[in-house]
């Protein structure tokens, strides 16, 4: 057996290696070195992990190293970056019943050897909590991955009384939990039935506690689940005395709540108002409804004739060009447009497409130089000065109704304003509403011209104008 000592340096080594690469992946620049740092550090934690002697039975590490690479090769080669929304929502959800399987097990294990008397109030404590956590991860990911796929509706789902069933889960559930290990050999219920009462409550309460929220929300959805997923684990890494585990979860778990903030910061509204407020629940209204003018439809060859005379061109993705897989065109867009004399920059809301970085990872894997990529707050002042504004598959980021408009769901929520630049070009299928259900003035205004179409096909239609 290894030495204890050796073994907490792995670990001590891997800590160290999680942070740096935590640290790393907040540049672009250096973030996938800071992947393959957090990777080295999570090889030491494994290696320490399995010379440890808590490891009583091979075959099933071999066969668990086995199943999770076949599914991590085959996500990697079969889901689109379209999707990455839905597999990050999946892979909370799994780690959220991995904790919550963890814990089970834990119990179990006090509870066939006949030591639960033995066991101390906090040990028993730490594996509820840590079920109770993972249950509520599980099935909301889920949830979440439904909205994003939409196998589920994006709009809220309400009902009447809502909160106050949240609310009596919660109650009920911090109950249980405080029954659970002072009473853990009650003999009238069983410790082992409130087990299973908590782990169904628990569940329940994950799927309650995202179906009111709406899907313009689910950046900030994702990321707060992400956070529960980290905390979960660290709970388990307390249930199993794995130091590793708990800084891991840990750094996970912190490093989700201050995402949530910054996406609450960008969105100008309360956490409390994304997940209760059921943003996105009133109905559209009729197209061109509520809003002066009438849309302006353009074609590829007009819109060519009008880049082709910019000088200066700022290009606003959203998760329209996602769809339409347009970050390729888009790129040999912007490299003709250059080839032409024009200035071009890309503009990201940070709530821009379905999780916090997807528009940024979309044009990376593009090979869009990173000094392009500004920050609404970068671009925002000197937006008076742009030529052309492109506008492709965005929506809710680049409504002025949040800034005019007192009775929209969006106002006071910080927006690329584009309606300022001298001419907007909308690329769209249709005037509908966004994934948030909101309507958008933009597309009437006097200085926006729509040109409909699928993003990609319009998109490489302007390319073979310049080539042409």
């Amino acid at each position: 057996m290894i030495n204890i000592d050796i073994i907490n340096m792995l670990y001590i080594l891997s800590a160290i290696l999680f942070i740096f690469g935590l640290k790393m992946l907040s540049n672009q620049k250096t973030a996938r070195k800071g992947n393959m740092v957090s990777a080295i550090g999570m090889l030491f934690a494994i290696i320490g992990a399995l010379v440890s002697n808590n490891v009583l039975q091979w075959q099933w590490i071999a066969l668990g190293i086995i199943a999770g690479s076949i599914v991590g090769a085959v996500a990697s080669r079969i889901v689109a970056m379209t999707a990455m929304p839905e597999m990050v929502a999946l892979f909370n959800g799994f780690g959220g019943a991995a904790s919550l399987l963890v814990g089970w097990v834990e119990y179990q294990k006090y509870y066939s050897e006949g030591t639960l008397n033995q066991a101390t109030i906090f040990s028993l404590l730490i594996i509820i909590i840590t079920i109770l956590i993972g249950g509520i991860t599980f099935t909301g990911s889920i949830i979440a991955w439904g909205k994003l796929s939409g196998k589920i509706p994006s709009k809220p789902i309400k009902y009447t009384g809502q909160q106050i069933v949240n609310f009596s889960l919660l109650v009920l559930l911090i109950i249980g939990t405080l029954l659970f290990a002072p009473f853990r050999d009650l003999q009238i219920i069983g410790s082992y039935p409130l087990l299973g009462i908590i782990i169904v409550l628990s569940c329940i309460l994950g799927i309650t506690f995202v179906i009111p929220i709406g899907g313009g929300d689910m950046p900030v959805v994702i990321s707060l689940l992400n956070s529960f997923s980290g905390m979960a684990a660290s709970a388990a890494g307390f249930v199993i005395s794995n130091n590793v585990l708990v800084v891991a979860g840990a750094l996970v778990g912190s490093s989700g709540i201050i995402l949530t903030t910054i996406m609450c910061k960008a969105m100008n509204r309360k956490l409390s108002n994304v997940l209760f407020s059921g943003f996105g629940s009133g109905t559209s209204s009729k197209k061109n409804a509520g809003f002066k003018g009438e849309a302006n439809p353009i074609s590829i060859e007009d819109a060519y004739l009008i880049l082709e005379a910019a000088s200066n061109v700022l290009i606003v993705p959203g998760y329209g060009m996602a769809v339409a897989q347009a970050q390729h065109a888009v790129q040999e867009l912007a490299a003709q447009l250059e080839a032409n004399g024009a200035e071009v920059n890309f503009a990201i809301h940070p709530v821009a497409g379905r999780m916090p970085g997807h528009m940024n990872v979309l044009l990376a894997e593009a090979n869009v130089p990173y000094e392009k990529l500004k920050e609404m707050d970068d671009v925002n002042p000197t937006i008076e000065n742009v030529d052309v504004v492109i506008v492709i598959g965005a929506n809710d980021v680049v409504n002025p109704a949040a800034r005019t408009d007192k009775d929209s769901p969006i106002y006071g929520m910080p927006v690329i304003n584009v309606d300022k630049a001298r001419t907007v070009i909308v690329m769209k299928r249709s005037l509908n509403p966004g994934f948030a259900g909101i309507d958008n003035p933009l597309f009437f205004n006097e200085n926006t011209r729509m040109l409909f179409g699928d993003a990609k096909k319009s998109t490489q239609g302007l390319v073979a104008e310049f080539k042409g």
